[in-house]
C-alpha cells in the first residue's frame, strides 16, 4: 500500500491455522469415500441400496464442501481513508445518482419507503451533487404522495441531521430508538421535528388506509393530475415527477442549503410485455436518471434497507477515486444487513457469516457478487462498457440540460425513456444494464461485469452501511430463500455457469464461490437422503457405518464433531452470534435444504421444460401483530404451506420414531452392542431430533395460532407410521 491510498487491504488472521484444519477435514473425507468403496455390501446383503445412496450422498458434500474452501482460504478485509478523500478531492467530488425500487403500497408500506428516502438524502455529501430517484413499479398514488410529503418533510428533517450529526438518518428509525435529549437547546427542536414527522406519517397512513388521494391535496401538487381512474398497477403509461430540483435555486432547506434532487419515476405497464421485474426497473433509472442528472456513481438500495451509515458515499468514493487500483473498480458492494434480528435469530436470517466470512473471501479472488443492493456502481460500466487498462472516468459527467428548461418538457422527455416498447431490438437487458431472463438480476449482472474483466470490492464498515427488514416468519423466509435458490439454479444451468462463461475470465476461486450459491438446490436431494434414509435402515437393524472399535469409525466421528465445531468457532467469532443463535441457524440450514433449495430446484426444472414461466414474489415487509410478538418472544411461526409443513414434519416425527425404537432395542439387547453396531446412526438420528425441539413443540405443546395445524400433523403422522411398518417389511 502506497501512501497515496485510498484504502487499505489486510489479510484476515488464523489462516494458517484454518488450513491445517480444512487439511485434516480433506484427508479424513478421503478415508470416508475410500470406505464406502470398499466396503460395499454384496448383493445378496441387505442395505446395498442404502449403501450405495449414503456414497453418493456423502461424495456430493465432499464436493460441495470443497466448493465453500474457496471462499474461507484466504479472506481479506479493507479500510478506507475518508481524511486522503476530503483532502486531495473534496472540491471536486463526483455526483451520485441513488436509485430506490417499490413495487407494492401494502407489502411495502410507504412510510417505510420514504423513511429510507429521506436517510438516503442526508448523506453527508454536498446536496447538489445527490439525485434520489423512486421506481414505483406499482405506479400507486399513495406512493407518489407520501414521496411529496417527504420532499416537504426534507426541508426541515436534513439540515436537523446535519446539525446534530444523528445516526442512523432514517426518521422511523431514529426516533423509535432515540430518547429526547437532556440538552435543553435541543429538546425543543428534537420534540418539534419528532412531532412533523408523526404527523406525516400519520397522514400517509390514513392515506393508504382510504386507498385514495382527496382532491383538495391533490391540488398541491402538478403531478397528481397524471393519475386516471383507468390505471392500475399492472397497467399505466410512464410517469416521472421531479419533486425536487437542485438546480432550483428556490429548492433550499431551513438552514439554506441546496436539496438534493428527488425524482419519482412509475415505468409504463402493459400486460402485452413483460416487464422484466426489478431488472427492468433499474434500466428504466438509468436512462431517465441519465437526462437528468447523469452521474457518473450508482447506489441502488432496496426500499426497506435505509443508509445506517451517513460517510457511505464516501468510503465507496474511496475505492474508485484511489489513483493505482481504482480504475479497475466496478462496483462497491457492502453487507445485507438487517436491524429487526431477534437475539437468536430465529430463523437464521442475519446473514452473518455470508456476510463476515463468505464475501471477505470472495473478495480475494477479484471481488464479491453483486447482491442488488447497498452496491455502489459505475454508469458506464453497468451499461456494458468492457475493460480497458487505459480506462478514465469523467469524474465531472452530468447530465447537459440547461436548468432553466420547462420542468415538464424534461419529464415528458423522460417517460419516453421508460414506456414498454423503448427496449425492444435494442440490447437493453442482454449487453446493457441489468441482465433479463433471470431471478437473481444482481447475480448474473455481477458476473457478466467481472466476465468483463472488471474487478469489484466488498466493504464490511464497523458501522453498517445499510440496514433493511429481514424476514420474520417461516414462511416469508422459505419464500425468499426459495427465491434466490431459483434464480441461482438457472444461473448454473444456463451458459452463464460460472465454471463455463467464467472459465479464463475470473479466477477459479471466484468461480467455486459462486457456485456456492448456484447449487444450494442441489443440497436438498442429499440432505433429504441422509436425514431419512440412515433413521429408516436404523429400525430396520442395518448398519450403514463403520462399529465403533473398528478403526474407520475415527474419520466419519472426526469430520462430523469437527465440522460441527468450526462451524460453531466461525459463528461465534463473528461475535454477532449466539450459541442459540447458531442452534437457531443449524436448524434453518435443514429446513431450507428441505424445503427452499428443494422448491426452487423444481421451479428451475419446470421453468427449463416449458412447463411455467418466471415470476417474482415481493417478500412482505410486515406481518400481524400477534406474529409480530411471537418473533419478539422467539417463538417460531408455522404460517408456511400445508406441503411445507408436512415435509419439515414428516422428517421430524420420522427420525423421533426410529430414535425411541433404537433406544428400545437398546434396553432390550443391552446399550453396549446397539451403540457398538449403531452409534452414528443413533448420533446423526438425535441431532436430527435435537434440531427439531421447536417443531416438537409447535406439534404437541402449542395452542396459539402460530402452532402446526392438527389436520398436518395427524396425516405426516400417518405417513409415517405407514413408512415405518413397510419399512420393516
Amino acid at each position: 500500500m502506497s501512501d497515496s491510498s485510498l484504502f487499505a487491504t489486510e489479510q484476515a488472521r488464523g489462516r494458517a491455522a484454518y488450513r491445517v484444519y480444512a487439511c485434516t477435514i480433506l484427508a479424513n473425507i478421503c478415508l470416508i469415500l475410500y470406505y464406502r468403496a470398499t466396503h460395499l455390501p454384496a448383493t445378496w446383503q441387505e442395505g446395498r441400496g442404502a449403501w450405495i445412496g449414503l456414497s453418493l450422498a456423502e461424495f456430493w458434500y465432499a464436493f460441495y464442501w470443497i466448493l465453500t474452501q474457496s471462499v474461507r482460504w484466504n479472506p481479506v478485509h479493507r479500510r478506507t481513508f475518508k481524511d486522503k478523500l476530503s483532502q486531495r478531492y473534496e472540491g471536486k467530488l463526483p455526483n451520485v445518482d441513488i436509485f430506490v425500487c417499490t413495487a407494492d403500497p401494502y407489502a411495502e408500506p410507504p412510510n417505510l419507503v420514504i423513511s429510507t428516502v429521506l436517510s438516503l438524502m442526508a448523506y453527508n455529501y454536498p446536496p447538489e451533487k445527490l439525485s434520489v430517484y423512486l421506481s414505483d413499479d406499482g405506479g400507486s398514488i399513495l406512493t407518489f404522495y407520501a414521496m411529496w410529503e417527504a420532499s416537504q418533510f426534507a426541508k426541515h428533517w436534513i439540515p436537523f441531521c446535519k446539525r446534530y450529526k444523528l445516526e442512523p438518518r432514517a426518521p422511523a428509525v431514529y426516533f423509535s430508538t432515540s430518547d429526547c435529549p437532556t440538552d435543553k437547546s435541543h429538546q425543543e427542536e428534537w420534540s418539534g421535528m419528532k412531532i412533523l414527522y408523526e404527523e406525516m406519517t400519520n397522514r400517509i397512513d390514513a392515506i393508504v388506509m382510504s386507498g385514495k388521494v382527496p382532491e383538495e391535496l391533490k391540488a398541491n401538487h402538478k403531478g397528481f393530475s397524471q393519475w386516471k381512474p383507468e390505471m392500475t398497477s399492472k397497467k399505466h403509461p410512464p410517469i416521472v415527477q421531479i419533486l425536487i430540483d437542485s438546480k432550483d435555486p428556490n429548492a433550499i432547506d431551513d438552514a439554506g442549503n441546496a436539496l438534493p434532487t428527488l425524482v419519482y419515476m412509475a415505468r409504463e405497464k402493459n400486460p402485452e410485455y413483460h416487464h422484466n421485474f426489478k431488472a427492468g426497473a433499474m434500466n428504466s433509472l438509468l436512462r431517465v436518471s441519465s437526462l437528468i442528472s447523469n452521474s457518473p456513481i450508482i447506489l441502488n438500495v432496496d426500499c426497506d434497507m435505509y443508509s445506517n451509515n451517513a460517510d457511505s458515499i464516501r468510503d465507496a468514493l474511496c475505492f474508485f477515486l484511489d489513483e493505482e487500483k481504482g480504475p479497475d473498480i466496478a462496483f462497491v458492494q457492502y453487507p445485507q444487513n438487517y436491524n429487526n434480528m431477534t437475539k437468536n435469530d430465529t430463523y437464521g436470517n442475519s446473514l452473518t457469516v455470508i456476510n463476515e466470512v463468505e464475501l471477505c473471501g470472495l473478495d480475494s479472488w477479484g471481488g464479491p457478487l453483486y447482491i442488488g443492493t447497498g452496491c455502489f456502481h459505475r454508469r458506464e460500466i453497468l451499461c456494458g462498457m468492457k475493460y480497458t487498462k487505459d480506462y478514465k472516468e469523467n469524474w465531472n459527467r452530468r447530465s447537459e440540460r440547461n436548468p432553466h428548461d420547462d420542468i415538464r418538457k424534461l419529464e415528458e422527455k423522460a417517460e419516453s425513456l421508460a414506456t414498454c416498447t423503448y427496449e425492444l431490438n435494442t440490447r437493453w437487458g442482454h449487453e446493457v444494464g441489468l441482465k433479463y431472463g433471470i431471478a437473481v438480476e444482481d447475480v448474473i449482472t455481477g458476473l457478466m461485469i467481472q466476465c468483463r474483466g472488471w474487478k469489484s470490492v466488498y466493504y464490511n464498515p464497523p458501522q453498517k452501511g445499510f440496514l433493511g427488514v429481514g424476514p420474520n416468519t417461516l414462511a416469508q423466509t422459505i419464500l425468499q430463500h426459495k427465491r434466490w435458490c431459483e434464480g441461482n439454479s438457472q444461473i448454473f444451468l444456463s451458459k452463464y455457469c460460472a465454471f463455463i462463461y467464467g472459465h479464463g475470465k475470473i479466477k477459479l476461486g471466484l468461480q467455486m464461490g459462486y457456485c456456492i450459491y448456484n447449487l444450494w438446490a442441489a443440497n436438498s436431494i442429499p440432505t433429504l437422503y441422509y436425514v431419512i434414509v440412515p433413521s429408516l435402515s436404523l429400525l430396520r437393524g442395518i448398519s450403514l457405518f463403520p462399529k465403533m472399535t473398528s478403526p474407520w469409525f475415527i474419520p466419519f466421528s472426526y469430520v462430523m464433531v469437527a465440522k460441527q465445531t468450526y462451524s460453531l468457532v466461525e459463528a461465534l467469532l463473528t461475535r454477532d452470534i449466539t450459541v442459540q443463535g447458531w442452534w437457531n441457524l443449524q436448524r434453518m440450514w435443514l429446513i431450507k435444504r428441505l424445503t427452499s433449495y428443494l422448491y426452487g430446484g423444481l421451479a428451475t426444472l419446470s421453468k427449463i421444460v416449458g412447463v411455467s414461466k418466471m415470476g417474482f414474489t415481493i417478500t412482505a415487509k410486515t406481518s400481524g401483530e400477534d406474529a409480530s410478538k411471537r418473533y419478539e418472544q422467539e417463538i417460531m411461526e408455522f404460517d408456511a404451506s400445508s406441503l411445507t409443513l408436512a415435509i419439515i414434519e414428516f422428517v421430524a416425527l420420522l427420525n423421533m420414531t426410529c430414535l425411541v425404537c433404537a433406544t428400545t432395542r437398546a434396553v432390550m439387547m443391552g446399550w453396549a452392542i446397539v451403540l457398538e453396531m449403531y452409534f452414528l446412526q443413533i448420533l446423526l438420528c438425535g441431532s436430527v431430533v435435537a434440531l427439531n425441539v421447536a417443531i416438537y413443540e409447535g406439534l404437541l405443546l402449542r395452542k396459539d395460532k402460530g402452532s402446526i395445524p392438527w389436520s398436518v400433523t395427524l396425516t405426516t403422522l400417518a405417513v409415517v407410521m405407514l413408512v415405518s411398518l413397510l419399512s420393516r417389511v
